[in-house]
């Protein structure tokens, strides 16, 4: 598997919260090869299957959602669209923005902004907020109602393209990068024999509230569950104590939602392969969905790994491929001593 090549496969896919169809799809068509069986659960999250073959085996979830931020049509007005977020939408980044309005035929419109000719000084300082934006789809009032309902899905339109020698640029890379990582740990243990069953999970609607991790966990109900995302990474406007350099590897949370026998599980799997973990303190909610999971049925150990990435909830998103190959090898090696080492 060529991460690269994967990765723009599912990051071209546009699937916001509540419509990642198209993406799930196509991470079905990359996962199957890996494992014995795939399908899809009530919420459209797609389930792999790897089994051992061995009496009340462990099982052991690994999670990464599909969907992505978007934007969907609430009316329309001369022709012009308007729009609310789904998931966690930047304002500042919508003005000028080329966009995906997914109808039975796709349109591209761009969201309307004024020209700095025309703007006040009081225009300059500000953001414009989402309710006073619109999307020109270059249409007449009768043809935008006749070829776009109300409640259309939107997205960036972009895919992902390289920067540098070893770094990638794109839309929704939180978090199809990380379920890029799932792919590559189930092609490295595709040809072993393992002491538990494995489920690589492709998640909906993580972005508005993680409703398809924990109904998929609660279903699946196993002894560990690690949520892979993204977090954040450095730049030179961000925070260093609370960003993580790209390239530095996975990063591990610590905190009540991480489950401090996973975390050492882990930890001792990267001490194994020579690997850096960088720590990562999550003192509440981790914004991940570790959270969900954790209190599925009676209770799930859950634990927190991260790829570092710039410019979160952007359609700039970078970060650096090494991270998502160290995060499978680390994940896998994790999956390897799962049953050997008993469930403490």
């Amino acid at each position: 598997m060529e991460i690269r090549t994967t990765l723009t496969a599912l990051v071209g896919e546009k699937s916001p919260s509540g419509f990642e169809h198209p993406a799930a799809k196509t991470a079905q068509t990359l996962l199957a090869p890996y494992v014995d069986e795939t399908y899809f659960d009530r919420l459209g999250s797609l389930v792999g299957v790897k089994r051992c073959g061995k009496p009340n085996a462990p099982k052991v979830l690994l999670d990464a959602h599909l969907d992505e931020i978007g934007l969907m049509v609430t009316g329309i007005a001369e022709g012009f669209l308007r729009f609310t977020e789904i998931g966690g939408v930047d304002p500042r980044m919508l003005p000028d923005r080329e966009v995906t309005v997914l109808c039975d035929e796709p349109l591209f419109g761009v969201i309307a902004c004024l020209p700095p000719h025309v703007q006040t000084a009081k225009d300059h300082d500000k953001a414009v907020a989402t309710e006073d934006l619109y999307i020109d789809v270059g249409l007449s009032q009768e043809e935008a109602e006749r070829r776009i309902p109300i409640g259309t899905p939107i997205t960036y339109r972009c895919g992902c393209f390289p920067l540098g020698e070893n770094r990638v640029c794109g839309k929704s890379m939180d978090d199809r990068a990380c379920f890029t990582a799932l792919l590559r740990c189930a092609e490295l243990l595709k040809d072993e024999a393992l002491d538990c069953d494995l489920y690589i999970l492709g998640s909906t609607r993580e972005e508005v509230n993680g409703a398809g991790a924990a109904c998929a966990a609660f279903a699946i109900a196993p002894d560990a569950c690690v949520a892979v995302d993204v977090t954040h990474g450095d730049s030179p406007d961000a925070p260093k104590e609370k960003t993580f350099p790209l390239g530095g590897g996975p990063v591990i949370g610590i905190g009540p939602n991480c489950t401090r026998s996973l975390v050492r599980r882990l930890q001792r799997a990267a001490e194994e392969l020579d690997m850096k973990l960088q720590p990562e303190v999550m003192t509440g909610h981790t914004g991940t969905n570790a959270w969900g999971v954790q209190i599925a049925r009676e209770g799930i150990a859950t634990a927190v790994l991260s790829v570092p990435l710039r410019y979160m909830h952007t359609p700039v998103e970078v970060l650096e491929l090494e991270d998502l190959e160290k995060t499978a090898r680390l994940l896998a090696a994790f999956v390897r001593g799962f049953g050997k080492e008993g469930l403490a």
